[in-house]
């Protein structure tokens, strides 16, 4: 079990409270000022400190001191609920030979579960075995590069994302800047075409495509939200090629 978590005082008691039955739960801290750490101690005494250098190295970090084959990779806003834990634990104890298990992981977005969007079922590798996988380099929205078959679990995983908008602008600014530094990293530039087609072909794809009309005013709102959230994206970029050149 690995949990990457920095200030989730309001979270981390839950997710580990979820995967109590774990034999081995790894919880990588990454600089925490409120309660997180003291809490995780509740849970397990592997609470391991280590100064942030991005998403994909915490979790490089944490896999180093994962004792078992099998991995489950959290973060600290999901659950695992009773069904899939029963999965989990019937899958590690057999004899199975994937390589990694998908989950879909349904989102809590300002109080409703989201159901469309592209965001449900939304499958992700999170359930792997630690000698056929490894973590990609991504700044942010790093993934699980996997060296074999992936099956599918049949329940679902929890993530309970934003519980309000303040919470959601504060992810929405760090992950912008790490996507727009990634970007530049790799050579990458923003267009006008990037400004004005990317954004509203963004809110078109997961508003109509993916059927975000299905999820009511909450579907609206997330689905303009996502488009935003690559204008600014490429926004930064143009602003950070900018600067670099002046």
């Amino acid at each position: 079990m690995l949990i990457i978590a920095e200030n989730e005082e309001k979270n981390i008691r839950e997710c580990l409270r979820s995967v109590e039955w774990a034999d081995d739960i790894i919880v990588v801290d990454g600089g925490s000022k409120d309660a997180t750490v003291q809490l995780a101690k509740q849970y397990t005494d592997k609470v391991l400190s280590h100064p942030w250098q991005g998403f994909s190295e915490a979790k490089r970090f944490g896999l180093q001191h994962c004792t078992n084959e099998w991995v489950l990779w959290l973060d600290a806003d999901e659950r695992v609920p009773e069904g899939l834990a029963g999965e989990i634990q019937s899958i590690v104890t057999s004899n199975e030979s994937a390589a990694a298990f998908a989950v879909a992981r349904r989102a809590y977005f300002l109080g409703k579960w989201i159901r469309h969007c592209g965001w449900y079922p939304g499958y992700v590798n999170r359930l792997f075995r630690k000698s056929r996988c490894r973590i990609s380099e991504h700044k942010v929205h790093e993934q699980l590069i996997v060296d074999g078959e992936i099956k599918h679990l049949k329940n679902d995983l929890l993530h309970y994302t934003d519980n309000d908008l303040e919470h959601y602008f504060k992810k929405f600014n760090e992950y912008t800047s790490l996507a727009a530094d990634e970007i530049v990293q790799k050579g990458g530039s923003a267009s006008i075409i990037d400004l004005l087609i990317r954004p509203p072909f963004t809110f078109f794809r997961m508003y109509i495509l993916r059927a975000g009309v299905l999820d009511g005013f909450h579907g609206l709102l997330l689905c303009m939200l996502s488009a935003f959230y690559v204008f600014v994206k490429y926004a930064k970029v143009w602003q950070r090629k900018l600067v670099k050149h002046t």
